[in-house]
């Protein structure tokens, strides 16, 4: 397994819309392990292959607080079917927007039709904490950020600060 190097905001592959997978091999295996070491490394609770420069239909997470007993979950190609109406807010951070948090109005429940690690054909009715992540992960897959259902000068505020972080982190002290 490989510790892979996390894309931020801004950067224009976060973006992209990610492509469906079209058969679960020994790569896709691969990547989603690779994604869920990458993620336990940054202390996160789900990722999307786009994170890591991969433009693929392909999500983990494990919202397990316990790091002891880890319960790793995969989603290959996932498709939510349901939603219901009620509404719960979270505050969201993401590993790609570093330091910045807002809450977000999301689904409290929802319906996920996936393949799993091993590609068979699965269905999950999520609530809570697991239907938020699911829905922030699969908004990346469609090219989305968290930050994009603020107010644009929120949003602004929060991307200017990232590109100077950005600015700073790239220069070279000798």
């Amino acid at each position: 397994m490989t510790i892979k190097k996390i894309l931020t905001e801004p950067n224009k592959l976060l973006r992209q819309i990610s492509e469906p997978v079209l058969q679960v091999g020994e790569s896709e295996k691969e990547l989603m392990n690779d994604m869920l070491d990458t993620m336990y490394e940054s202390n996160g609770i789900g990722l999307a292959a786009i994170q890591i420069g991969v433009p693929k239909r392909i999500i983990v997470m494990d919202i397990n607080k316990d790091k002891d007993s880890k319960n790793p979950m995969y989603f290959v190609n996932p498709i939510i079917i349901n939603k219901n109406k009620e509404i719960l807010t979270y505050e969201e951070g993401c590993l790609s927007v570093p330091g910045q948090f807002a809450e977000i109005d999301r689904p409290s429940q929802c319906e996920v039709e996936y393949l799993d690690y091993n590609g068979d054909k699965k269905i999950l009715k999520a609530k809570g904490l697991l239907a938020t992540c699911i829905q922030h992960e699969m908004d990346h897959l469609e090219g989305i950020l968290f930050i994009d259902y603020l107010s644009k000068l929120k949003k602004t505020i929060i991307i200017k600060k990232l590109s100077k972080q950005k600015e700073k982190s790239e220069r070279i002290v000798v």
